[in-house]
């Protein structure tokens, strides 16, 4: 395997960054928004050089090589066999959130908590919102089938499904993806599964399933959204896509697109391309640097009284239970302290907040020791 460098990285303070901008001229970390601090693979970056130095940005549209090499990626990684018309491209995934919300006339379901846009994507499209609680015993999330039960109702045509979870960090095992599929069948559901940290499994060993790989049934209701953005870390060239099998489903999520979704941005398309097809060996060597820094987290925080997390199974992003401390704001207490962190309360959970730990081992090591500052002064 290559080596790759995952520790000079740029200094994005006083760029176009969002993450980093939130806290300009303070001395805060920004351990937010999904978004990794490490440069995008250099195959991704030679494939941007090659499409600007053409010269011309006209309208485009997604090329053979382009579609094989996500077909390819899909099959490779996952097993999954999809067919070229399946695909509907998108210029980002929560675009696709909403739409699928307009593919439908009925009550929206997910489980909280939950990525904030599952909860804001029904109310866009005058959607009936109903939500469930997922559930967490013996330090492990899970879905509350009994909840989901209640929740449901004869109104209700889609689920909005989060796989590999965000913000738990559940890659979901094929025994509850099967019957999530039963419950959906029984219910007559569509399913929008949002699978867009795939290719953030970090538990060794284990591989993500896709919802629609279960079998036709399941594929024949499905809704699947993925994209390169977080495992190569470009989510700011605006490239994703809908794989939906069937053939009339695709034709409603279609018309819903209709005269506002825009074309996918063209240097978005190209680095796609590069990301699925040329990205294997940075793709695993990003793996390798998330792991150390996901127990290097897990291990600090079972060290600190007053927080709790569960093993992030996937994703670069730890769900940490700060009720403990007994603030009324943990996340502004945190701030205060120089720890940027998302709010629980934004993904329907007061009293929690989210860490991205896809950072340098440097920047983790300065957020470690403030977060023990932190807790140490909460408990003061």
């Amino acid at each position: 395997m290559a080596d790759f460098d995952f520790e000079q990285v740029p200094d994005r303070r006083g760029t176009d960054s969002i993450k980093w901008g939130r806290y300009a001229g303070r001395d805060v970390l920004p351990l937010w928004v999904a978004d990794m601090d490490f440069p995008a693979p250099p195959a991704v970056l030679a494939a941007l050089h090659e499409r600007v130095s053409h010269g011309v940005f006209g309208y485009g549209t997604p090329w053979p090589s382009l579609v094989a090499s996500v077909l390819a990626h899909l099959e490779r990684e996952y097993g999954w066999r999809v067919e070229a018309e399946w695909l509907i491209w998108l210029p980002g995934l929560v675009t696709g959130l909403n739409v699928a919300c307009r593919t439908v006339t009925g009550g929206v379901l997910t489980s909280t908590p939950v990525y904030p846009p599952f909860l804001f994507a029904p109310a866009f499209s005058e959607r009936k919102l109903q939500r469930a609680e997922l559930g967490l015993q013996a330090g492990r999330w899970q879905m509350d089938w009994q909840a989901l039960e209640a929740a449901c109702t004869p109104a209700t045509e889609l689920l909005l499904f989060c796989h590999p979870h965000n913000p738990v960090g559940r890659c979901w095992r094929r025994e509850e993806l099967e019957q999530l599929a039963e419950f959906a069948g029984r219910h007559d559901l569509i399913v929008c599964s949002d699978e867009i940290h795939c290719g953030l499994v970090l538990d060794e060993g284990r591989r993500h399933l896709p919802f629609a790989a279960l079998g036709p049934e399941a594929a024949a209701r499905s809704i699947t959204l993925m994209a390169p953005s977080k495992t190569f870390n470009i989510p700011g060239l605006g490239c994703a896509f809908a794989v939906i099998p069937d053939a009339a489903l695709r034709r409603r999520f279609s018309r819903a697109m209709a005269g506002i979704v825009p074309h996918v941005n063209v240097l978005g398309l190209a680095a796609c391309e590069a990301a699925y097809r040329d990205c294997g060996d940075w793709h695993q060597a990003l793996l390798a640097q998330l792991r150390q820094n996901r127990d290097r987290l897990e291990a600090a925080v079972a060290a600190l009284p007053g927080l709790a997390m569960s093993h992030v199974e996937a994703t670069y992003l730890g769900w940490i239970d700060a009720r403990g401390l007994g603030l009324a704001n943990p996340a502004a207490w945190f701030e205060s302290h120089g720890l940027g962190f998302s709010d629980g309360a934004e993904f329907g959970a007061p009293g929690w907040i989210r860490f991205n730990f896809g950072c340098t081992a440097a920047t983790l090591d300065t957020a470690l020791a403030r977060l023990r500052v932190a807790v140490e002064s909460a408990h003061a």
